[in-house]
């Protein structure tokens, strides 16, 4: 049977005529290309389970605490979970105001500046893949050894904090690079062709191309280390009364909330849950005010 396609003279044109580049579809290729694709589904099926079934258990053991308005009200003194709240969004927010612009900076010198070879090249390049692997109780315990041993400050939030930079800059560094290195260079060349400097076409046109990237690794980051348990356990003391200072005294913290309510037994497993699910709300509401930033702050199509 002969295929018949319109040509754009108007002419019939047979797909299997001589010459054509046009062969068809053997049953061989589409039997193997109808098992991939089965084989892709049942594999999203298998990682869609354990999270539906994890996102199930977490709600319905939880719900019933947070929905307590006392819950978000009231410190942890009072049978709340305020002061843990504020513990854990104040350490997450100093830790990123170092670890963003500290890791945006290192990834337009390793995207834009460095040629790859230098002695500071590799040397940055070397250690962010060290920094990636190091488990977060090794980062808790440098901070321990640096400022609590040898510095003899106290324990506090902001060390925490410093700790989370360690964890989190890594991954800022290379989620920012990879956003960096994909904004096509025809754009910087048309930039300088301009007469843009450098500076100038890094900060009004690569970071604004790549800023919806940039700020999806920025939350990925984000969502890694605000439920650390490691780095408050070893960094910072338990406290029931509500603290907004890291740079004094105790400050309680979700995942230290979590933690210290286990102890106690059955009887408050409740108010694990409780914590567990505030702590996801939380990264959920702070994940979706960056996509509406990024939305707002990317570049318009014309």
């Amino acid at each position: 049977m002969t295929t018949i396609i319109d040509t754009p003279d108007g002419l019939g044109g047979s797909l299997n005529r001589p010459g054509s580049s046009f062969k068809p579809i053997s049953g061989r290729r589409k039997t193997v290309n109808s098992i991939a694709r089965g084989a892709v589904v049942v594999a999203v099926v298998i990682a869609i389970i354990p999270l539906l079934w994890l996102l199930t258990t977490l709600v319905w053991h939880g719900l019933s605490p947070i929905l307590d308005p006392d819950w978000w009200g009231r410190s942890e003194r009072y049978g709340g979970a305020a002061n843990a709240v504020v513990g854990t969004l104040v350490q997450t927010l100093l830790a990123t105001l170092i670890s963003v612009p500290l890791g945006i900076f290192v990834a337009i010198y390793l995207v834009e500046y460095s040629d790859g070879k230098s002695f500071l090249s590799r040397t940055t390049t070397f250690m962010v893949d060290i920094l990636s692997g190091v488990p977060s109780i090794v980062a808790a315990l440098f901070v321990y050894a640096v400022w609590r041993t040898t510095l003899g400050l106290p324990r506090m939030g902001f060390l925490v904090a410093i700790a989370l930079v360690l964890l989190m800059m890594p991954l800022v560094v290379r989620s920012t690079e990879e956003m960096l290195k994909i904004v096509p260079q025809d754009l910087r060349e048309a930039s300088y062709a301009l007469g843009v400097p450098k500076w100038k076409t890094i900060a009004r046109i690569v970071l604004p191309t790549a800023l919806s990237g940039i700020v999806t690794g920025v939350m990925l980051a984000i969502a890694r280390v605000m439920g650390e348990s490691a780095p408050v356990l070893i960094l910072v003391g338990s406290t029931k009364a509500m603290n907004w200072n890291p740079f004094a005294g105790n400050q309680e913290s979700l995942p230290l909330m979590m933690v210290q309510q286990y102890g106690q037994g059955p009887s408050a497993f409740d108010r694990v849950w409780g914590a567990a699910l505030t702590l996801v709300l939380l990264v959920t509401v702070v994940y979706a005010a960056a996509k509406v930033v990024s939305t707002v702050f990317a570049p318009k199509k014309s």
